[in-house]
């Protein structure tokens, strides 16, 4: 992913691009196959996953019938690779739509047609890519019977539920804020406990924040200077963001959605309404709250009086606001701020997508050669390092942004670009946090060629069970390649030469 979200377009591209030989359709016209192809990507992608994904211990569906077999031996196989074939297909759709996007054959409404299809076979799959759901829902159950998720894990329920959580996580209070775990325990008592039937509603709420996403993106677009349909593109229609965050069904997604939407209506001047609901987001995870001072910057601007008078009448309304909704979220949830200290508990997860984590393991792994020293040293000498680092370009970043408006937003992405990569833990849907914010912005040719790149490596590098590639460097291998190619193919519709015509 590009280091500056914002990478300004040149008249030379955008005349380019105008003289592309394909004439530009008309509003509401379609790209079929490529559509359809995409489809029939999410729908090999969610049938694999029955045999492929991140399934259930005890599957009633699969359970003591004829189809039981596609869980092992052969059958799993089978499954892994119609579930990649799939994938394949969705990240060949997803560069063709994007082909059409940067000629200008195809519109806004076209890409939203293009995310409603590929979405709806995602909402009915086993979870894919992560058994996170399972703890979604152990912990709306921790707090419908009446147990304190901040304070225990789910193992204490000994449930259908909780034997299917991550054995990492069996112990673990929950991360997540006020509202998520309201969430989590409405799914659970609407469902009656059901896994399945969990895991199909919790995918429906988190749906709703691809929908504000959706809607927050054009507006964004237009505020920050860049397209409607590549910010639609870059952002909703990604894989990444697809099959991570619905297949996957991470309350990443309702976080980014409602993030989003209240940048937008910031921006929009509706002041209250916007800090409002990303304190909502904040309700969900705690990710959300980096782009509030830079929100205060954007209110601060527009009203009366010098810098300081402006930027304390800013810093009072936004924070009367963001609490007061917080507290309504924390009080109507019945819990604690436990979850604040349960934060720590990511620090579980080492790889080497978070920078001072892969610092800290490469050092451990090299004096380790020579003398045995408990890599623990390592790794949180790095990881403080890291946070530090962290802090002072949150800082210098906010500093630049005192002018408010839309430069305020896109140091806000940088910002949380920074968060994913020097956070002593990052996983590849973290990537969304800064996405979502960056892709209403102007972006070159070069830059849709990296965030495509990044998104596809970032897309593969964890296997269908839940399980992390990370350090399967053969796979890793593969998986970069299939990225190039894919971001080889955004400009250049053969990249191989194999033929010398446009598709």
């Amino acid at each position: 992913m590009a280091t500056t979200p914002s990478l300004p377009r040149t008249s030379a591209e955008v005349a380019q691009e105008a003289q592309h030989p394909l004439a530009p359709a008309n509003a509401y016209a379609i790209p079929i196959r490529t559509t359809m192809l995409g489809l029939l990507g999410v729908a090999l992608v969610a049938l694999g996953g029955t045999g492929a994904g991140a399934t259930l211990k005890r599957d009633p569906l699969i359970a003591d019938t004829t189809l039981s077999w596609i869980r092992y031996g052969h059958g799993h196989d089978l499954a892994t690779m119609i579930l990649y074939l799939g994938l394949g297909l969705v990240i060949w759709a997803w560069i063709r739509l994007g082909r059409l996007i940067r000629w200008g054959q195809v519109s806004t409404f076209a890409v939203l047609v293009a995310i409603a299809a590929w979405t709806l076979p995602l909402l009915f799959a086993p979870p894919l890519f992560s058994k996170d759901i399972y703890s979604y829902l152990a912990q709306g159950q921790l707090a419908l019977t009446g147990f304190d998720p901040y304070a225990i894990g789910p193992a204490v329920l000994q449930s259908t539920l909780s034997e299917n959580v991550s054995w990492v996580w069996q112990h673990t209070p929950a991360p997540y804020g006020p509202l998520f775990i309201l969430v989590a325990k409405a799914v659970v008592w609407a469902t009656n406990a059901s896994v399945v039937g969990g895991v199909v509603a919790m995918r429906l709420v988190l749906a709703g924040g691809l929908v504000l996403l959706c809607w927050a993106l054009p507006g964004l677009a237009r505020h920050l200077g860049g397209r409607a349909d590549v910010a639609l593109w870059l952002a909703a229609a990604n894989p990444l963001i697809l099959i991570h965050l619905i297949g996957g069904a991470h309350n990443d997604m309702l976080m980014v959605g409602l993030m989003a939407a209240g940048v937008l209506l910031v921006l929009d001047r509706r002041h209250v309404l916007g800090f409002a609901l990303v304190a909502l987001a904040f309700s969900v995870k705690a990710t959300a709250v980096v782009v509030i001072p830079f929100l205060v910057w954007v209110w601060a601007a527009r009203l009366d009086g010098d810098q300081r008078k402006r930027f304390k009448k800013a810093v009072g309304g936004g924070a009367v606001v963001f609490v007061g909704v917080f507290v309504a979220c924390t009080l109507v949830a019945g819990v604690s701020l436990g979850w604040i200290p349960a934060l720590r508990s990511s620090s579980m997860i080492i790889n080497w997508l978070s920078i001072p984590s892969a610092i800290g393991d490469f050092v451990r792994m090299v004096v380790n050669w020579f003398v045995r020293v408990d890599g623990g040293i390592f790794l949180g000498v790095a990881r403080a390092l890291g946070s530090i680092l962290l802090l002072w370009i949150a800082w210098k970043q906010w500093r630049a942004a005192k002018d408010g408006g839309p430069e305020a937003i896109r140091r806000a992405a940088i910002t949380m670009l920074a968060v994913a990569l020097l956070s002593p833990a990052t996983l590849p849907w973290y990537f969304s946090w800064p996405l979502a914010l960056a892709a209403g912005l102007a972006w070159t040719t070069g830059g849709l060629v990296v965030i495509s790149l990044a998104s596809v490596f970032l897309l593969l590098v964890t296997f269908p069970n839940g399980d992390t590639a990370l350090y399967s460097w053969g796979f890793l291998t593969f998986a970069l390649a299939v990225s190039i190619v894919a971001a080889r193919s955004l400009v250049r519709p053969d990249p191989f030469g194999l033929s010398s015509r446009y598709e």
